[in-house]
C-alpha cells in the first residue's frame, strides 16, 4: 500500500461569515488504517499445497476486536447538532443519573432513538455548547506545552468568561454606575476586571476509538474538531477543513496502538439565486435606512456653498516657538484675506493671542510649547476665468513677543506664510525677523527698560493688501534674523464642484487646479510681476528709439 500523505498542520483557522451559523454543515469521515485493512488468507494444509479453502476469504475479526463494518464511518453534522456517544446512552438510560432539565431532555431523545432503530453513528458524536464537557474542557485547557502546567489567575478567569456570560442577569446593563472612572484601583479590582468578555459558542466533534464491545469509556474519547463562533460572525475551526490537504491522523495509546485517519469538509449548501437576491434587497434596504438615519443626524441645517464658490475651513494650532533671545514668549497672529473675491462670516475672528509660555532647553535651542488651538473659515468666489489671472490666497501673519518679570515686553520677531492651498494636514515653520537699530543705546534700552522698534502695520512683513503701487521698497530697513514659529494646520475645502458633474465642475476645476498650484506660484509671483514690469519698460524704451537703433536681438524679446 502506498504511503499516506498526512496533514501535520493542526492549527486553527479563522473565517468570517455574514450568513447564519445554523446553515453550517460539516462532513466528517473516520477510518481505521492499521493491518486489519489487508486481506487475511491462510492456506489450508489439508486440501493440498496448491489449494486454498474458500472459507479463508471470510472476514476475520481483527486482533483489537474491531468488526470490519466499524472501521469506517462518515456523517454530516450541523451546527450545535447533538450526536450521542455510547457513554451518554448508557448514562441517561438510568433515570437516577438525570439531575438537570437538560439531562431529562437527553433521556427522552435517547429513548426515542432506541425506539426508532438506534443511533446513526457508533463512534462519531458531538458535545454542544450546553454540555458539561464544554465547560470542563475550556476550564482545563492548557496554554503551554509543558507537561505540568499551573494555570495563572488570568487563565482561570478567561476560562470562566463564557459561564459568566450565561449566568449574567439582563438587568445589569440598566444599572447606573456611580463611579465611571476609578482613579486609584486596588489590586483586587484590577484582577477582577482584567478580563476580555466576548460572547462565544463552542462545539466539539468527538470520536470513540475504543475496541468493539468496549465503547463508552472516557479514556477512548478523542477530539476531532473544535468549532467556536462569536457574535461578530467569526468562525474558528481547529484543525482547519481538510480540502486539498491530506487527512489528519490519530494514534491511540496503550498496549495495542492503532492508527486512525479522518477528514473534515465544509459541505454547507450554497444559497439559491432567489435567496441571494432577497438577501441583497434586505441589505440594500438596511443600508438605505442607515443612510436616512445619518441624514437625520445631520439635519437640514447643513449648509452648501453657492455655485462657483469654495469654502475653506482651517483648524490650526500654534505648536511652538524656538530660537529667541528672551524667555516667557507669546504669539500674536492674524489671517489676512485678499481684498478681492474673499470673505468671511461677520462673527468670524481672524486673529488671536496665545498664552505666555516659559521656554525649556531642547538641544541647542530654547523652545516654548504653546499648543494653542484656533479655527476660522473663509469663502472664495472666483469670477475672473482668464488664463493670466492668478488667485491670491490668505496669508497668516505672526508676531512673537516676550514679557519679563517687570511686565516689560519686547518684540522678538515678525513672520508670515501663505496658507496651504491643498486640503489635509500641514506643518509649517515660519522664520521671523525683527527691526534693528545700529545705535548701542537702542540695544541698552531694549535690555534694561524694554521696548524696541515695532512695525505700525504687520502686513508690511508680506505685501500689504492696501498697497496699490508698482514697487514696495524696504530700502533702509535694517533687520536681524531671530527664531521660528511652528504651526500645524488641518485644512478642509468644500465646494459643489467636488460632487457635481456639469459644466460648472469643469469651470471650477481650472480654478482649483490653479489654486492647488498657488503654493508654488506664490513664491515666484513677485519675480514674475517684476519681470512683466521690466519687460513693459523695455518695450516702452524700444518704441521711443529710432528703428535703425534697435538690434535684432531686442526685437525678438517676448
Amino acid at each position: 500500500m502506498a504511503e499516506a500523505i498526512w496533514s501535520s498542520d493542526t492549527g486553527e483557522a479563522v473565517y468570517r461569515s455574514r450568513d447564519p451559523v445554523r446553515n453550517l454543515r460539516l462532513r466528517v469521515h473516520l477510518q481505521r488504517i492499521t493491518s486489519s485493512n489487508y486481506l487475511h488468507c491462510q492456506p489450508a494444509a489439508q486440501l493440498g499445497k496448491d489449494l486454498i479453502d474458500l472459507a479463508t476469504f471470510r472476514p476475520h475479526p481483527t486482533a483489537s476486536g474491531h468488526r470490519p463494518e466499524e472501521e469506517e464511518e462518515e456523517v454530516v453534522i450541523g451546527w450545535q447538532e447533538k450526536l450521542f456517544s455510547q457513554f451518554e446512552v448508557d448514562l441517561y438510560q438510568n433515570e437516577a443519573a438525570c439531575q438537570s432539565p437538560l439531562d431529562h431532555q437527553y433521556r427522552q431523545e435517547i429513548l426515542k432513538l432506541e425506539d426508532s432503530g438506534g443511533r446513526k453513528t457508533r463512534r462519531i458524536f458531538t458535545y454542544t455548547d450546553s454540555d458539561r464537557y464544554t465547560n470542563l474542557e475550556e476550564h482545563c485547557q492548557k496554554m503551554t506545552t509543558a507537561a505540568s502546567e499551573m494555570p495563572s489567575f488570568l487563565v482561570e478567569r478567561m476560562a470562566n468568561v463564557r459561564r459568566r456570560r450565561q449566568d449574567r442577569r439582563g438587568t445589569e446593563g440598566g444599572i447606573l454606575k456611580s463611579r465611571i472612572v476609578t482613579w486609584e484601583p486596588s489590586e483586587e479590582f484590577i484582577r477582577n476586571n482584567h478580563v476580555i468578555n466576548t460572547p462565544l459558542q463552542t462545539m466539539y466533534i468527538m470520536a470513540d476509538l475504543g475496541p468493539y464491545g468496549k465503547l463508552g469509556y472516557k479514556k477512548h474519547e478523542h477530539v476531532l474538531c473544535t468549532l467556536k463562533v462569536d457574535s461578530n460572525g467569526v468562525i474558528t475551526v481547529k484543525p482547519d477543513f481538510t480540502g486539498s490537504k491530506g487527512p489528519y491522523r490519530i494514534e491511540t495509546e496503550g498496549e495495542k496502538q492503532e492508527l486512525w485517519k479522518y477528514t473534515i469538509d465544509n459541505v454547507s449548501s450554497l444559497a439559491q439565486p432567489e435567496e441571494e437576491e432577497r438577501e441583497q434587497r434586505v441589505f440594500k434596504d438596511l443600508y438605505g435606512r442607515h443612510k436616512e438615519y445619518l441624514n437625520s443626524l445631520v439635519g437640514t441645517d447643513f449648509e452648501m456653498t453657492t455655485p462657483g464658490a469654495l469654502r475653506l475651513f482651517v483648524n490650526g494650532e500654534v505648536v511652538s516657538a524656538q530660537g529667541y533671545e528672551y524667555d516667557n514668549l507669546y504669539v500674536h497672529f492674524f489671517v489676512e484675506l485678499p481684498t478681492s473675491n474673499w470673505s468671511s462670516p461677520a462673527f468670524q475672528q481672524l486673529s488671536g493671542i496665545t498664552q505666555t509660555c516659559a521656554t525649556k532647553s531642547w538641544g541647542m535651542d530654547n523652545v516654548a510649547y504653546f499648543s494653542y488651538p484656533f479655527t476660522f473659515e473663509a469663502s472664495f468666489l472666483h469670477e475672473d476665468e482668464s488664463v493670466d489671472a492668478l488667485p491670491e490666497w490668505p496669508v497668516l501673519y505672526c508676531e512673537v513677543l516676550s514679557l519679563d518679570f517687570w511686565q516689560r515686553y519686547r518684540v522678538e520677531g515678525y513672520g508670515a506664510v501663505v496658507l496651504p492651498a491643498t486640503p489635509g494636514s500641514h506643518t509649517l515653520t515660519v522664520s521671523t525677523w525683527r527691526p534693528l537699530e545700529l545705535s548701542p543705546v537702542a540695544e541698552l534700552r531694549r535690555f534694561f527698560i524694554g521696548g524696541s522698534l515695532e512695525l505700525e502695520d504687520l502686513s508690511y512683513v508680506w505685501i500689504p493688501g492696501t498697497f496699490k503701487g508698482e514697487r514696495l521698497s524696504r530700502f533702509g530697513l535694517r533687520t536681524e534674523t531671530t527664531g521660528s514659529v511652528t504651526f500645524r494646520l488641518h485644512c478642509l475645502q468644500q465646494s459643489r464642484a467636488f460632487m457635481e458633474s456639469s459644466s460648472l465642475r469643469k469651470r471650477m476645476r481650472s480654478v482649483l487646479d490653479r489654486l492647488e498650484g498657488f503654493s508654488q506660484q506664490s513664491s515666484i509671483q513677485n519675480v514674475l510681476e517684476a519681470f512683466r514690469r521690466a519687460r513693459r519698460r523695455m518695450q516702452e524704451a524700444r518704441e521711443s528709439l529710432p528703428q535703425d537703433l534697435v538690434s535684432p536681438s531686442e526685437t525678438s524679446v517676448s
